[in-house]
């Protein structure tokens, strides 16, 4: 129902996780999740539930308001 809604927020978290330099295992480690579930979350094609607390600890790692994460959605 959602699909598009969970590929534009994980593109975003992608996009924002690059421009900060960060590969997939630091982010992880960073807010506490597998490299594998931010991979999902990420992945375009995937859709995996994600919780708010999540969303807030990638906004809070990446230095980047909640809101900029949903900016396309």
């Amino acid at each position: 129902m959602y699909n598009d809604k969970y590929k534009e927020l994980g593109l975003t978290i992608a996009y924002h996780r690059k421009l900060r330099g960060y590969n997939q295992e630091q982010l992880a480690k960073q807010i506490g999740i597998s490299r594998t579930h931010l991979s999902n979350i990420e992945a375009a094609g995937t859709r995996v539930g994600i919780s708010v607390d999540v969303i807030f600890r990638i906004a809070e790692a990446l230095n980047i308001k909640v809101s900029k994460l949903f900016v396309n959605i």
